[in-house]
């Protein structure tokens, strides 16, 4: 889908850039087979005039979270960053994604972007999404947050969940011309929980406090995003995973206890809960947005592995805020959950994966 021209195109004080956000399957498959079909849709983008080319989120493993991950950690010298390297040299275009990668004995999960010349610009994702903190690391460099300055423009970087945070929005304004973002939210509020034995349970069934943050998910990667976009003054992009997974859940057990404190009922699944599974699909928000806040290109889930193309403007001065933030809309209890509950709970997960790692 290609934006409608825009009237300013034509003065002189700026510049349009054509951006693709590519939306790929989220489920797990070998990384030879998902670099191949980020090959296919990289250069589908680049052939139809893209210049700026980004992919979701562990594109190139794809989104669960298995103990395999430990085994899939990468370095910048590994097979997804020399591809990376290669495609955007090969092409001539910018490219980025995000990936696990292993840096000092600890993973990240770093958005990389490459130019054309090979230069590289890294993002680390400053905070995992609940479980996700079993198999990567916060940032610890917050208050570096990383501008591309490319031939392109300066770029702003944010991995997922980083986007429901607005200190981080604005500790880019005035600074960019562009946000850029890898994501692959799965649709928490819509997902099945299921037990060994048959039994199923969905989110308003797992308790007041969980259940209290349905919808969250759908509120931060769609409204908030255009939101944070419009008072920025800038254009975005974002990059998703598509379909429906399944995937374990880290610490079943210790979870379904803490459920179980406002809903006892839930003590009978404690049992069985270490071998917890939850599906769902993923947020389809794969999309392109202008510095007002308007969508000008999104894909819907059932275009598959596919990609959003738009032109978007990019103004001759960096804008900054003329109004007061937008809030973030969610309640405290999202964060809560997200950002200390569900993390305290799969960081001994991380551990003995880095032990296990370390061990050879």
């Amino acid at each position: 889908m290609l934006s409608e021209p825009d009237e300013r195109f034509t003065e002189p004080d700026g510049r349009s850039l054509k951006i693709a956000a590519v939306q790929m399957d989220a489920n797990p498959a070998p990384t030879t087979h998902r670099l191949a079909c980020a090959e296919r849709l990289v250069t589908n983008s680049a052939q139809a005039g893209a210049q700026l080319v980004v992919l979701p989120e562990v594109f190139n493993t794809g989104y669960t979270y298995s103990t395999e991950n430990h085994k899939r950690v990468e370095t910048l010298a590994g097979p997804t960053a020399s591809w990376m390297r290669a495609i955007a040299a090969r092409l001539g275009i910018h490219l980025s994604g995000s990936l696990m990668l292993l840096e000092e004995e600890e993973v990240y999960n770093s958005m990389l972007l490459f130019a054309p010349d090979g230069r590289m610009w890294r993002y680390d994702k400053m905070y995992p999404w609940g479980w996700e903190r079993g198999f990567f690391r916060a940032s610890r460099q917050e208050a570096k947050l990383t501008v591309a300055e490319t031939e392109l423009g300066e770029i702003g970087m944010l991995v997922c969940w980083d986007v429901a945070h607005p200190h981080l929005w604005a500790s880019y304004a005035g600074r960019v011309d562009l946000m850029m973002i890898s994501s692959s939210p799965p649709s928490v509020s819509e997902a099945a929980y299921h037990f060994p034995d048959g039994d199923q349970l969905l989110l308003d069934q797992l308790g007041p406090i969980v259940a209290s943050t349905k919808g969250g998910e759908l509120h931060v990667f769609g409204d908030l995003i255009d939101q944070q976009t419009a008072w920025l003054g800038v254009p975005a992009v974002q990059a998703v995973g598509c379909g429906q997974i399944r995937t374990d859940i880290p610490k079943g057990r210790p979870l379904m206890l803490g459920n179980a404190l406002t809903a006892p009922r839930l003590l009978k699944y404690v049992p069985e809960a270490d071998q917890l599974q939850m599906s769902c699909h993923m947020v389809h928000e794969c999309k392109i947005v202008d510095d007002s806040g308007k969508v000008l290109a999104r894909l819907a889930e059932e275009d598959g592995e596919s990609f959003a193309l738009a032109t978007v403007w990019l103004a001759g001065a960096k804008p900054n805020p003329q109004k007061p933030q937008p809030a973030s809309g969610l309640p405290r209890l999202a964060y809560l959950l997200s950002d200390v509950y569900l993390p305290a709970l799969a960081k001994s997960v991380y551990r003995e994966g880095q032990r296990r790692w370390r061990d050879g």
